[in-house]
């Protein structure tokens, strides 16, 4: 039994949290830098050029990528064979978004109250936790602040399941036209089908921590993915909605069984900051 202090966990979230706003990962960057070289508007070549300047201010000078330092969305994966002490872990979590924000000097945005006095808590907390009891003694904690921008163009649909690719494909195109140039361009998609309305939603936003660029392993899932990519690119939407070829950088969707009457369907839209940092204790 390997043993956790709730104090190394808030340690490790208030770090991940300021990492994750001010570093921009190197697959982004990368996949940023890609899309420079197939975009053929000048004005979008131009945007493109000025993110990449932006990351690597935001790195050198420890500054937020983005004005919207987002929901801290905070993924555990728990060992097992792991036992937290001296503490509660949620707790634990919370304390170091706390930290991470206040410390980091990064927006404060989460208010309480959603529908009537939206007070802001001060220090960005709660944050939105997502736990997975897996096997093994390690744990992993991964951070992903996710700005309204993108977040607010989020979609889930119940489709019937004749509806099949087609319809799937017609969905994803049909909500970046609706989006627009709202959720920052050039967009990361995350998809997640199957399951049930919140299992979809969920695996949606699991699909964001993947590796940009990396298909899923499934050979169906990753022709659908390269499907939809070109047909969102063919929109004409291009880098924060100014024109261009390169509306979205990458697909990546994910899938899971489903009811015989379901074919849920949800999307997951993530603006260029797309930002997340990880570490195994």
């Amino acid at each position: 039994m390997k043993e956790i202090e709730a104090k190394e966990i808030a340690k490790a979230v208030a770090q991940l949290c300021q990492q994750a706003n001010f570093e921009l990962g190197e697959d982004v960057l990368q996949a940023i830098s890609e899309a420079r070289k197939k975009e053929e508007s000048p004005l979008a070549k131009d945007v493109l050029d000025k993110l990449i300047e932006n990351a690597e201010i935001a790195r050198e000078e420890s500054l937020p990528l983005c004005q919207d330092c987002g929901t801290a969305v905070v993924f555990l994966e728990i060992g097992q064979d792991v036992h937290i002490t001296d503490g509660d872990l949620n707790a634990a979590v919370t304390e170091g978004v706390c930290q991470g924000y206040t410390q980091g000097y990064l927006r404060k945005s989460i208010v309480s109250q959603s529908f009537s006095s939206r007070t802001n808590t001060g220090d960005n907390t709660p944050p939105v936790i997502h736990t997975e009891i897996v096997p093994g003694n390690q744990f992993k904690v991964t951070v992903m602040p996710k700005g309204s921008g993108a977040e607010n163009m989020s979609r889930l649909a119940m489709l019937k399941p004749g509806a099949g690719s087609r319809g799937i494909i017609d969905l994803v195109v049909r909500t970046v036209s609706e989006a627009g140039g709202n959720p920052c361009p050039p967009l990361i998609i995350g998809l997640g089908i199957g399951g049930t309305a919140e299992k979809a939603m969920l695996l949606a936003k699991e699909t964001l921590l993947r590796p940009v660029g990396e298909p899923n392993p499934n050979p169906e899932v990753a022709a659908l993915e390269k499907e939809i990519l070109a047909e969102v690119n063919a929109l004409g939407i291009g880098p924060l909605g100014l024109g261009g070829t390169i509306t979205a950088l990458v697909v990546h969707a994910k899938m899971a069984p489903t009811h015989i009457a379901s074919l849920p369907v949800a999307i997951n839209l993530q603006c260029h900051s797309a930002r997340h940092r990880e570490v195994v204790l």
